[in-house]
């Protein structure tokens, strides 16, 4: 540790540390516009400027770092100043600079009343300029359907470049020319095709990069800010969700170290127009082959006129990709009442079993993990499609860890890092311990296996995580201290669901099983939209759009999106986390475990919970972990023991990948007009990519 004095005030902070870091340490607030904690430094805007006594000039602090500090002949600690006229001056000056050419677009900019500018010139800006000269003018770039440029208002902090190149791992963006004449720009003007692009508009400073889908929408002073979580894939980052009055306006990331960091995908942040667009808004009834709408009296009728029929036996349930545990535990149980025992929560007849210990189907090592992982192989799984932020997480290790070998095996992706391409199907992976590339994992002190889901859904599942499993203990993975298994789910819901235990139970059926004709009466779809059911059942769907589920029902019951309702998820990493409602849901749409509890009374099978907190307290009964919110029940790594031993024969048939189109993967996105704008883009430059 080095001793400082920063304003008279004595620290002691690490040699590694940069000035600005010692100085906000210290409890100094220093100015800045290029310098972020997260990307690389640049320390081209010098509005971080500080003296160094005894050093003639002002110094940038975030360029400069403690250990490069003269040490002062007597021994005495250095001293810093943070308030001194020297760096007022600096500071002014500087400001004054930057304003020379910045236009006045405070009343019609987007970053108005959340922009760095604004408050640093309020702070350090002087009532006059003392230069004459015409503004610069720049023409406005065009860089696709998310972001919208301002290029006047550009002072080349140069965030969004090395946030393109750094953490995204797509060098989309980048400078051209020189001084005055320099400009930022996409490389041939195309557009940008990151899965986190939406990003750059939290990091411009000035307002020069904003949200296409949000122009002109609302000023940040009119909307209710509330804290929640993102169901757009099974990570669960943190964000921040904007109403006014009952519309979501935006979404914004949060910071979650454990987690996303501060970012979110690009499907997290401009999903909100899908959450106006095909909504269910009231009950339907099918007759004569046509959906009419009805009331709830209605629709509750015609289903119990169904069930009062049916043989329990011939009745199924499946859940979706969005469903939060509360709406599940409440379908389990009415069915459960009834004698039902065909549920299933696994589209894709994923070969995941509660019963095989909650260890078999989490992200054992954690998100955080991935920072002291020494070595990766991913199996069966595209990060950067199933969970971008994840992806963009790897890269970081790969990219500041001395050594971090990556190794895959399925399809051939583009990951925006390097990785040894092992192979495509299970033999691979059954022969991968006498491959080249497990030296490299042998030698690591905290390997991963990352096993995508969808690797899971095949006839050979069971065989496959076995191999895995075997694969990761082989190679050192699972050992005291750490449990490198990780299998990374694409649905917010279903590591829930699999706490719950909503698999078939003895004799039950499966999704595909259920789905197929002739198999069931009745079935029960509560927000599935992903499975093609067979002509036959009568189908009850419970959901928010007008997808697929919808349009194969019999009856549809509308509920409440994710930030209409507040409800409990488990992350793939199994952390249980907290949807707060930001909204309601529109017109006759309800709650989704309210309607089943309502449904109840209408059967005869009253659940015993009138109220949420009510609801809650049963759930907690039944499965105590779920109470501990934001915490992770870790699984035990003897599960993977027993896993590896099940064995099983393969198929060999190469891993395919579980998302073709990262902005259509539910019925949300697949009603976003942004998605469908930014799904075409990226197919286009696919396709271009693939001619040449």
């Amino acid at each position: 540790m080095t001793k400082l004095i920063v304003d008279g005030r004595e620290i002691d902070v690490p040699p590694e540390y940069t000035l600005l870091q010692a100085c906000e340490a210290a409890g100094a607030e220093i100015p800045r516009f290029c310098f972020h904690e997260r990307l690389s430094i640049a320390g081209n805007c010098r509005m971080c400027l500080i003296e160094v006594v005894g050093v003639p000039k002002p110094q940038a602090s975030c360029a400069m770092s403690v250990k490069d500090l003269m040490p002062n002949k007597d021994g005495s600690p250095k001293a810093l100043s943070t308030r001194s006229p020297m760096v007022r001056k600096a500071r002014e000056g500087v400001m004054e600079f930057l304003l020379i050419n910045h236009p006045l677009d405070c009343p019609i900019c987007d970053q108005g009343g959340e922009c760095d500018l604004q408050d640093q010139a309020m702070a350090y800006g002087v009532d006059q300029s003392r230069f004459r000269e015409n503004k610069r003018a720049v023409e406005d770039k065009y860089l696709g359907a998310l972001v919208k440029t301002a290029m006047n208002r550009c002072i080349q902090c140069t965030r969004c470049v090395r946030f393109a190149t750094e953490v995204a791992g797509v060098p989309e963006l980048g400078a051209i020319g020189r001084g005055e004449d320099m400009e930022i720009t996409t490389y041939l003007e195309q557009a940008m095709v990151s899965e986190l692009q939406g990003n750059v508009v939290d990091l411009c400073p000035v307002g020069a990069l904003t949200s296409k889908p949000y122009e002109f929408a609302a000023r940040s002073w009119e909307l209710n800010k509330t804290e929640s979580i993102d169901v757009m894939d099974a990570l669960g980052s943190a964000i921040r969700i904007d109403t006014r009055g009952r519309e979501v306006m935006r979404i914004l990331p949060r910071v979650n170290d454990d987690i996303n960091e501060e970012w979110i995908s690009d499907k997290t942040r401009h999903v909100v127009d899908g959450l106006r667009s095909q909504r269910l808004d009231q009950p339907y009834v099918r007759e004569k082959g046509r959906l009419r709408p009805a009331s709830w009296r209605e629709a509750f009728a015609a289903i119990a006129d169904k069930l009062a029929r049916a043989n329990p036996r011939r009745m199924g349930a499946l859940v979706g990709d969005l469903a939060a545990v509360e709406e599940i535990f409440a379908l389990k149980d009415l069915l459960t009442r009834l004698g039902v025992g065909n549920l299933d929560c696994r589209k894709c007849d994923s070969a995941l079993d509660p019963a095989w210990g909650r260890a078999t189907y989490l992200f054992n090592a954690t998100i955080a993990g991935i920072d002291t992982a020494d070595a990766l192989l991913i199996v069966g799984a595209n990060p950067r499609k199933e969970a971008a932020v994840l992806n963009a997480r790897i890269r970081k290790r790969w990219r500041t860890a001395k050594s971090f070998p990556v190794g895959l095996i399925g399809a051939k992706a583009e990951l925006t890092y390097g990785y040894d391409y092992l192979g495509a199907g299970p033999e691979t992976l059954a022969a991968v311990t006498r491959h080249s590339f497990a030296e490299a994992l042998r030698k690591a002190e905290r390997p991963l296996v990352l096993l995508g889901a969808e690797a899971l859904a095949r006839v050979d599942g069971a065989a496959v995580a076995s191999l895995a499993a075997k694969a990761a203990i082989d190679l050192g993975a699972v050992k005291d201290g750490w449990n490198g298994y990780c299998v990374l789910h694409g649905a917010a819901a279903r590591v829930g669901a699999l706490d719950l235990g909503f698999v078939p139970g003895p004799g039950g059926l499966t999704a595909r099983q259920m789905a197929t004709s002739g198999t069931l009466d009745i079935l029960f779809l509560l927000g599935v939209d992903e499975i093609d059911i067979a002509a036959g059942a009568f189908v009850i769907y419970i959901g928010t759009h007008g997808d697929r589920g919808a349009a194969r029902a019999d009856v549809v019951l509308p509920g409440a999106a994710y930030p209409e309702k507040s409800a409990t998820y488990v992350n793939t990493e199994g952390r249980v986390q907290i949807a707060t409602r930001a909204s309601f849901p529109p017109g006759d749409a309800r709650e989704d475990w309210a309607i089943l509890r309502a449904l109840s009374d209408v059967l005869g099978r009253r659940l015993p919970y009138d109220s949420l907190a009510a609801l809650r307290a049963a759930l907690y009964k039944a499965h105590p972990h779920l109470m501990r919110i934001g915490r992770i029940a870790p699984g035990d790594a003897a599960d993977i023991q027993k896993l590896a031993g099940r064995g099983g024969a393969v198929d060999k048939a190469p891993f395919r990948p579980s998302v073709e189109d990262f902005y259509f993967t539910n019925p949300i996105a697949r009603c976003s007009a942004v998605m469908a704008q930014c799904s075409a883009i990226a197919t286009g430059r696919a396709a271009v990519a693939a001619a040449r």
